[in-house]
């Protein structure tokens, strides 16, 4: 019974909605930032202009998916709590249960485009001209980092390529988790504020 009690109030509350709202900003900027710098190899803007990048990183899932697209939940997540009408409230949490499908789309697209990112591997100058030299190995270059020398230019894409990828798929890892829990407690949220209400009235009654 004393279970039930500590629950009811924590469904009825959107303080964990705005801290995960919190949580997933700086995520999604840096997801954002992550995807920048892959478009600019060690800093360099000469490969982006001549169309040298690796193909899957032009879809922009960090700056699309795990970035701006991540930006409606972290805003509409944070934003909650402003009325304490528990109809509005209720209507406010159905909102954040939307904007969290939205953000698991943002965050799945955002991993499938960097893991298939990472098994294509990047596309480099080699000793045979401009080619994707690991794209048909299934992403076993990443277990032999001596074969990455094949890559002569850019200077070290390899390592730039795998470093922000997997920092991507980290970040949308987190955010996909984050939306996951704010949709799982919405919908909680939906069949507790009947029995909040109930409680509250039978309380001031």
């Amino acid at each position: 019974m004393v279970a039930v009690l500590l629950v009811f109030p924590m469904c009825c509350s959107v303080g964990f909605a705005r801290s995960l709202g919190l949580a997933l900003l700086p995520l999604a900027l840096c997801c954002i930032l992550a995807n920048v710098l892959l478009l600019f190899p060690m800093g360099q803007m000469t490969y982006i202009q001549q169309g040298r990048l690796a193909s899957y990183i032009c879809y922009f899932g960090g700056l699309g998916g795990g970035g701006l697209l991540m930006l409606i939940p972290a805003i509409t997540f944070s934003t909650l709590g402003k009325c304490s009408c528990c109809w509005n409230e209720s209507l406010m949490m159905c909102g954040s249960v939307l904007a969290a499908v939205v953000g698991l789309m943002g965050a799945s697209y955002c991993l499938v485009i960097s893991g298939l990112a990472l098994l294509q591997g990047p596309q480099c100058f080699t000793s045979l001209g401009w080619s994707y030299p690991f794209e048909d190995q299934g992403g076993r270059y990443l277990l032999r980092p001596e074969s990455w020398a094949a890559c002569l230019q850019p200077l070290r894409v390899v390592e730039w390529n795998v470093t922000l990828l997997c920092v991507l798929l980290g970040l949308a890892l987190l955010e996909f988790l984050l939306c996951l829990l704010q949709l799982a407690s919405g919908l909680v949220n939906a069949v507790c504020r009947p029995c909040c209400y109930k409680q509250e009235y039978s309380l001031n009654a």
